[in-house]
Parts: C-alpha cells; sequence; structure tokens
C-alpha cells in the first residue's frame, strides 16, 4: 500500500468513526473465501500471495454460515419465550440492531461479521469506545475479544498486519510476514496476534507473535520431520493465552483429499519463546482458544469424519460436537451457530436456548466473545 492508500484508509476510519448512521468499519472478503479453500484441503506448505491475503481470522473464533434456515424453528417471538419443547427462544434483532451489543446466549456477543468486499459485500465490526457496530466495504478489519484494537489486513500489504485503533482511526503497520503467511488469530485477552508463517524459497515453518505494542518475533517450528504436519497446519490459541497449538499428523495412517488428515495429537509451545511444551493425543483440530473446556479437560475438534468432543487427557472422544467451532459457554454448555440462529446445546447435545440473527447478518460470516 502507497503513503496516499494508506492516508486514506486513515481518513475513511475517521470518517466513518464520526457518522451518526455508523462508524469505521471492516471488510472481509478475505476470511470467508479462507474458509472455502480450507475446506478444499489446503496443504501445509500451501504459499503465495494467494494465501497471504487470506491471513487474518479473528481468535474469538468465526461461525460461517450452515446451509439453510432452522426447519423445526417456532414462529419467531415477539418477546423471549419457552417453546414446547421448553427450549427458550429469542426475539429476532430488529433494524437497529448495530446501535448496541448483540448478545447471545450464554453472556457472548457477536464483535465481527465478514462478507464480501470486493463484490460490495457489507462487514461489521463491534467497537467497545462507542458501545456500536461500525460498518465498511473496503478493509478486512478484526477486533480484538478486549480492548478497542482491530487487525487490518490488506491485499496491497502481504507481508504487514496493522493495527487499527478505533478510537483515534490510527493504523500501525508492522513486518511480519514473508510471503508464505498463514492465517492469523487474536489472543483470548487481546494482547497478542499469533500468525503462521511459512518461506517459500528456504520452505522453513514458524510461528510468529505480535504484541499490541508493535513487538513482533518468529519461532521456527520443523513440521516436515519432528513436528510432522500435513493438510492444514496453522497455529492456534490455548485456552488461557499462554500457548500456541498445532497440530500433528498420524504418519502411519493414509492421507487421502478427500477427507482431513488423522491426527496423532496436538504439540502446544510457549508463546513467550517457541519452546515445545506438552502434547496431548487428541485426534483431531481445534479452532481456536474457545475450543477448550474451562476446565480443561475436553476439547472441540475437527475429526476425519466431522466435529468431535474428545478428553484431552487421553484422546478418548467422548461424543459427537454440533460444530467444529463451536464455544465452551461454560464446562456443560456448548454454543454454535445453526443456519440464521446461534444455539445453546448441553453436552448431552439437547438444544437450551437459541438466538435469531439479524437479517443483515445473513450469509456473512460471524466472530463472537465473551461478553
Amino acid at each position: 500500500m502507497t503513503r496516499s492508500q494508506e492516508e486514506t484508509l486513515r481518513a475513511v476510519v475517521h470518517e466513518l468513526a464520526g457518522a451518526a448512521e455508523r462508524v469505521p468499519g471492516l471488510a472481509a472478503a478475505a476470511l470467508a473465501r479462507g474458509r472455502r479453500l480450507r475446506r478444499r484441503r489446503r496443504i501445509a506448505t500451501a504459499g503465495g500471495t494467494a494465501l497471504a491475503v487470506l491471513a487474518m481470522a479473528a481468535p474469538f473464533l468465526l461461525f460461517r454460515p450452515a446451509s439453510g434456515r432452522l426447519v423445526d424453528a417456532d414462529p419467531a417471538p415477539t418477546v423471549a419465550a419457552a417453546t414446547a419443547r421448553g427450549v427458550w427462544v429469542h426475539p429476532r434483532p430488529g433494524e437497529e440492531w448495530t446501535a448496541t451489543a448483540l448478545r447471545l446466549p450464554g453472556g457472548w456477543i457477536v464483535t465481527g461479521a465478514n462478507g464480501y468486499a470486493e463484490s460490495g459485500g457489507t462487514g461489521y465490526v463491534w467497537d467497545r469506545s462507542q458501545g456500536r457496530y461500525l460498518r465498511n466495504t473496503r478493509y478486512a478489519l478484526f477486533a480484538a475479544p478486549r480492548g478497542t484494537l482491530a487487525v487490518v489486513f490488506d491485499a496491497g500489504r502481504p507481508e504487514d498486519t496493522g493495527l487499527l485503533d478505533l478510537v483515534t482511526g490510527d493504523v500501525r503497520w508492522i513486518r511480519t510476514g514473508r510471503a508464505g503467511m498463514g492465517r492469523g488469530s487474536w489472543s483470548p485477552d487481546g494482547s497478542r496476534v499469533v500468525v503462521t508463517l511459512h518461506e517459500k524459497e528456504s520452505g522453513k515453518d514458524s510461528f510468529g507473535v505480535l504484541d499490541t505494542d508493535g513487538r513482533f518475533r518468529t519461532f521456527e517450528v520443523d513440521k516436515r520431520v519432528r513436528y510432522f504436519c500435513t493438510d492444514h497446519c496453522s497455529f492456534t490459541w490455548s485456552r488461557d493465552g499462554r500457548e500456541v497449538v498445532l497440530p500433528q499428523t498420524d504418519s502411519g495412517k493414509p492421507r487421502t483429499e478427500s477427507m482431513p488428515h488423522a491426527r496423532r495429537g496436538l504439540q502446544f509451545f510457549s508463546a513467550d519463546d517457541g519452546r515445545a511444551t506438552r502434547f496431548v493425543p487428541v485426534p483431531g483440530d481445534p479452532a481456536g482458544p474457545w475450543s477448550w473446556s474451562p476446565d480443561g479437560r475436553l476439547v472441540v475438534v475437527k475429526g476425519q469424519t466431522g466435529p468431535l468432543v474428545v478428553e484431552v487427557a487421553t484422546g478418548k472422544v467422548r461424543s459427537s460436537a454440533p460444530d467444529e467451532e463451536a464455544v465452551w459457554v461454560d464446562d456443560d454448555r456448548l454454543l454454535h451457530r445453526h443456519g440464521d440462529h446461534m444455539i445453546l446445546t448441553g453436552l448431552d447435545g439437547a438444544e437450551r436456548e437459541r438466538q435469531p440473527l439479524p437479517r443483515d447478518l445473513d450469509g456473512l460470516d460471524l466472530s463472537i466473545a465473551p461478553g
């Protein structure tokens, strides 16, 4: 991005920040497209500018739209009410939903929604400083789960990561990547961003940690031999934000592009110094920090045949999960997206609570975080 383009970004953010009807916002074509590419079985070493454009993904998990609407949904209520099946259903938010936090079952909130910027799509980001959602169709912005910063990612600067102050509109660009940068995400406390890196020329893999003060460090990880990983091999955060997690492929089992590669477990690394810390025999990929139950006993992962709830210590599959990106509201309940609703379920799979989403969010990927 040229200096004039950067000044344009700053001007746009300031202009939107002062608008009465909305404010700066986000755009996130890249992210929605990245979800599609992931389903096409990307390998760990996929690199180049195209991958860089897909890089930044919020840590508070992204909920892509499921196909169709709920077929068993009761008529939309005008006030919160329990159905005959004992499911608590909330009314659908009205047209002015951007003026306040969009609260979800279990005390979580929507922190962003991502569309297709290059085709005129609209995105939203939650600005805590103003207590409303900001709207934009030009840039990819992802708010931290806490605080007033957002990650800015621009296709014109594939090796840079921007930190946007939603209060002032100022963007600070940090050189974080080599040409093969993979996806990145905020830590649960909003203090750091982790990015997955790959040097196309040397074939070296590493993860980078970007602090909100602009400090950036990289740590090399041998994915080819010592920490063998194929298929989708991004680093994600642990629940406490002290470690990053890398899935490891089971080299003794066949690999095919028709299904996710079998995992032997998950390797943890210190986010402070990059050293390997521990290994757990979990057969699947966690989507992010909220995939881990608060007590640390269970984790939701993407398994070979579908989403699973797995015991962390033993790797034993406890049950199927409602979605591979379901988050733990507490040790006994999971929140996930189904069509145009957010659903709260128990570990037995029974639905407990349902929140319809605003019509403006149809077809958009969502990011959520504890309220």
